[in-house]
């Protein structure tokens, strides 16, 4: 795999060509600047940035001055190879709040080794309705110890209106939720996103979090989709590389509050 290459079209077609990840957001082309608008439950942010030291601090103005009018929090989602090379430094300096730093991992679908099973005991259930939405939520709060909320309503938002652009599995021990994830498909690319996995504690290093993987890596080849990309925590990395994805650059979300 051609990592500068698949690099290079990751940006063309998912930041700069970005699509609204919800029935309820909107993608708007800004100058140099790519951001999605949404409602208050949704996610608002920059996705994709051209800009450099001249113009830097007065797209981050626009930025703000824009979200804090619709009274939105939003994030700037950094990447390592974004210009100018301190644009962290001057997200800083205007207020915004780094969280910490991901990998983003691609993998060539056909190349990942995808016979994880899930382990004796566990059952997969796709999710296609609230109270499957409300099992991954349960999960989402006992694994990570974060409030579920925006995830729930714009899980269940898109599986209502565009089902056909996120596939969903909780991972079940009896009928406990033990782990969850969900996979975004963009239409008209070669990408889809791998999001939310998570494992409740008690529960992991027993290869059900690789088997959600899997399973959603072969739902991806059935619908022809080449590439999975995934946002890594230092946790997943080495699970991740193990099945055959790459880090390309890294991903620091910038967080303001109005």
């Amino acid at each position: 795999m051609d990592h500068a290459a698949i690099l290079a079209l990751y940006d063309r077609d998912m930041r700069r060509g970005a699509q609204p990840d919800s029935p309820n957001a909107r993608v708007e082309r800004i100058g140099r600047v790519v951001r999605q608008v949404s409602s208050a439950g949704g996610w608002n942010g920059v996705v994709w940035s051209d800009l450099d030291g001249a113009n830097a601090d007065a797209a981050i103005a626009e930025q703000i001055t824009h979200f804090t009018g619709l009274g939105r929090e939003f994030e700037w989602k950094l990447y390592g190879h974004d210009l100018p090379v301190d644009l962290g430094r001057r997200l800083r300096s205007a207020g915004f709040t780094a969280r910490p730093e991901e990998t983003l991992m691609i993998g060539e679908v056909a190349a990942l080794h995808l016979d994880a099973a899930p382990p004796e005991g566990i059952r997969v259930l796709a999710v296609t309705d609230a109270e499957g939405v409300g099992l991954v939520a349960e999960v989402h709060e006992k694994a990570f110890g974060t409030d579920s909320s925006r995830m729930r309503h714009q899980l269940l938002a898109r599986i209502e209106a565009a089902p056909d652009t996120v596939v969903a599995v909780v991972a079940l021990a009896g009928d406990t939720p033990v782990s969850a994830a969900r996979m975004e498909l963009v239409p008209g690319t070669r990408f889809a996103g791998l999001w939310g996995g998570g494992t409740v504690e008690g529960w992991r290093s027993r290869g059900i979090y690789r088997a959600l993987i899997a399973h959603r890596a072969r739902a991806a080849m059935d619908r022809g989709y080449r590439y999975l990309q995934v946002d890594a925590m230092s946790t997943s990395r080495p699970i991740l590389e193990r099945l055959g994805f790459a880090p390309l650059t890294t991903t620091t979300p910038y967080v303001y509050v109005p």
